[in-house]
């Protein structure tokens, strides 16, 4: 019964790990069906490239930080349990390799290549897995102090600020660091449209991510006896909130449409194990709502041009799923209870402000060691001819 209750753990992480690994098709169609024809082949490569490095860096220096385990030990010995610790690495490997995917659409257009990978090696071989040593594996005593004195952890189940809000405020900081693309906000005050070079393509990429993202919430139990219905109708209710409160405050528009579900999504991973499915709907509609204002504030009043808007997407919404976590997880509003809103609170900002400033840190000492952005010249003839050579359609005039 110990070699099938093991079999059955192995099979149940690794299948979660697939659906995660399937979201980053997601990612990458994401952003090729939102930014400009002359830049889709670097959403793909991209995409594959950072997952790659991330693969060899959590592997060898990222799940040692976090969880204290090496794989340099003998094949007999990692084939334990059916390899459990194996593809449990596999799984949280999919998550840490999400936060360059995230960053990478907001940087999209005008970021140099190779620079970027090194930023992907530094933050997902240091700065993601110190901050989810701390929030999943009880590092230097944060989560036994918030317990001692707001009466509960920091509760993240599946990643809404681990994940989510780290990689969006990490993005946040490569954003104002690399500048708007060019001609994008003119002298006079206006702005100039750069419209998505294929809605059916974006539609792909979300609804790829929103399929996948039933593995990274129920998933997250890592065991088959800790499975729960309840995570995967929360995950459920939450994106329908978020699709039907962005097509009301997004005016019908497409983008925020095919947004909404995934912004609802990253808001409830958090408290997903502990809400009422009515809880769940609310946190989605109140992400997107986020995520609606914010992009267009982002966007239009401040000028930051975050392509892909992943810094309200995931930054913001993943900050409101973290608090949110203690206000619909509670006995009050339905929810099975057991997290304190102190602790959130708490451990929200510690994550929020261990990526800001890593953001920085990390893009700011890239772009005077080696230049973090394309040329004018580079970024005007696209990063598919000036990167990789090749458009998109090499036979046929790219749309420019």
């Amino acid at each position: 019964m110990d070699a099938l209750q093991q079999g059955a753990n192995a099979l149940f992480i690794l299948l979660g790990a697939i659906m995660v690994l399937a979201m980053h098709a997601g990612f990458a169609f994401l952003e090729l069906g939102t930014v400009r024809s002359k830049n889709q082949v670097n959403a793909l490569v991209k995409i594959l490239v950072d997952f790659s490095v991330s693969t060899i860096v959590y592997f060898v220096v990222g799940y040692a930080v976090a969880y204290g385990t090496s794989f340099f030990v003998g094949a007999e010995e990692l084939a334990a349990k059916n390899g459990y610790e194996l593809v449990k690495f596999f799984f949280l490997l999919t998550f840490a390799a999400a936060i360059p995917a995230i960053i990478s659409g907001g940087i999209a257009e005008r970021a140099k290549f190779w620079p970027q990978l090194i930023a992907t090696a530094v933050i997902v071989g240091f700065v993601y897995p110190f901050f989810e040593g701390i929030a999943w594996n009880q590092h230097f005593g944060v989560q036994a102090w918030l317990l001692a004195n707001t009466g509960a952890e920091f509760h993240d189940f599946a990643g809404s600020v681990v994940v989510h809000a780290v990689g969006g405020w990490i993005a946040l900081g490569a954003v104002m660091l690399l500048g708007a693309r060019s001609n994008r906000y003119r002298k006079d005050g206006t702005m100039s449209a750069h419209p998505p070079s294929s809605i059916p393509f974006l539609a792909l990429g979300a609804w790829i991510l929103t399929v996948g993202w039933f593995g990274f919430n129920v998933m997250s139990a890592q065991t088959l006896d800790k499975i729960s219905g309840l995570v995967a109708v929360n995950s459920l209710m939450a994106m329908v909130g978020g699709t039907l409160v962005a097509l009301v405050l997004g005016k019908n528009d497409p983008g925020f449409v095919h947004n909404g579900p995934l912004a609802g999504l990253v808001a409830v991973c958090a408290g997903s194990d502990l809400m009422h499915p009515l809880g769940a709907f609310v946190v989605g509609g109140v992400a997107s709502a986020i995520f609606v204002v914010m992009f267009t504030a982002t966007q239009n009043k401040w000028k930051i041009d975050d392509v892909l808007g992943v810094w309200p997407l995931h930054g913001l919404c993943g900050t409101w799923g973290g608090i949110a976590a203690a206000i619909f997880g509670s006995k009050a509003l339905g929810g099975l209870g057991g997290v304190s809103l102190g602790a959130q609170v708490i451990g929200t900002g510690i994550g929020v402000l261990w990526a800001l400033a890593s953001g920085f840190v990390v893009y700011g000492v890239l772009k005077v060691a080696m230049g973090i952005r394309l040329s004018q010249e580079e970024e005007f003839d696209g990063t598919d001819l000036s990167i990789h050579k090749i458009s998109a359609t090499p036979d046929h005039k790219d749309s420019w």
